[in-house]
């Protein structure tokens, strides 16, 4: 992976599209192959279906906004409605916090960005997943998000490269993420950083042409 092109487009790709999917259309079906929303409600509910008796993904779910709707975009413009955590961008209290984005730089994946500082590259017992189901195929998966570098400086984090085919492909990222941020060295921060967990109270939903 050629991790500093990666970094760079990562962070400035933006692209809107559209996708084809009857079940999840704001709007009558039509031969028109490019339908531009999705219904969120509709959507989470097909998320349901597809992650079982998993807990922490059926929570998560159940704080998604249940109404509306969003565009569908193209890889990698981030997810329509960002993540709100207990700490919030400015590393104060809860607010809005970050986002989901979906890449098709190196391969297909799911990726999050923002909150304070940024993303510590030793994610202890932290976990954040993705929850992902592909409304065109039927398939459907959850990944961890483990992928980071820290040089350059890197405020993202992301899956490994995922094959969920063709389609509109619809996620929502939840779990926890450590961040940091540089110090001066102290007895407290003798690595010279200080870190904060960032807890995700509303994941962040993205409806993706992919």
């Amino acid at each position: 992976m050629h991790h500093l092109s990666f970094t760079r487009r990562f962070t400035t790709v933006v692209a809107a599209a559209s996708a084809a999917v009857a079940i999840v259309f704001a709007g009558p079906a039509v031969a028109d192959p490019a339908p531009a929303t999705v219904d969120v409600a509709e959507a989470v509910t097909q998320l349901r279906t597809s992650v079982g008796d998993n807990p922490g993904a059926l929570a998560a779910l159940d704080k998604l906004a249940a109404e509306g709707t969003v565009d569908v975009a193209l890889p990698a413009q981030p997810f329509q409605i960002p993540a709100t955590s207990d700490i919030g961008q400015s590393g104060g209290g809860p607010g809005v916090y970050g986002s989901g984005i979906a890449l098709d730089l190196d391969g297909f994946r799911f990726g999050f960005f923002g909150g304070p500082g940024t993303i510590s590259p030793n994610q202890g017992e932290a976990r954040l997943e993705v929850i992902w189901l592909n409304l065109s195929n039927g398939q459907s998966g959850t990944a961890q998000l483990t992928e980071h570098q820290d040089i350059p400086v890197d405020t993202t984090i992301r899956t490994g490269v995922l094959n969920p085919g063709g389609g509109l492909i619809v996620a929502a990222v939840y779990g926890q993420l450590w961040h940091r941020w540089s110090v001066p060295v102290s007895e407290a921060h003798p690595d010279g950083y200080a870190y904060q967990l960032a807890t995700i109270q509303q994941p962040s939903f993205g409806a993706v042409q992919g």
